[in-house]
């Protein structure tokens, strides 16, 4: 499985941004589809993550009603619409991808895209 994101950049506070994830490969396998970020000095965090038909997600406390997590399995892309964006979103954003059985749980990574929001 191949990750590649797209749509980070500069924005103010308050805005908004979309970022997208572009899947290949063995996609078919993929359980699970989440958006991580690590902004300098701080361990990688879950933001939001999607179960594969998209019927279920989860997010991090702190972007919870700001964030909306979804997928196009037929475009094979992940999106994370991002609003009312605050300075301490700022990071590196990641696209992960995994695959969990019964003895197994996989993740790929895209290369991540940078989103930096200033005051």
């Amino acid at each position: 499985v191949q990750l590649v994101e797209s749509g980070g950049g500069l924005v103010q506070a308050g805005g908004s941004l979309r970022l997208s994830c572009a899947a290949s490969g063995s996609t078919f396998s993929i359980n699970v589809m989440g958006w991580y970020r690590q902004a300098p000095g701080k361990q990688r965090e879950l933001v939001a993550a999607i179960t594969s038909g998209g019927g279920s997600t989860n997010y991090a406390d702190s972007v919870r009603g700001r964030f909306t997590i979804s997928r196009d399995n037929a475009k094979n892309m992940m999106y994370l619409q991002m609003n009312s964006l605050k300075p301490e979103d700022t990071a590196v954003y990641y696209c992960n991808a995994r695959r969990v059985g019964p003895l197994y749980d996989y993740h790929y990574w895209g290369q991540g895209t940078q989103v930096t929001v200033s005051s």
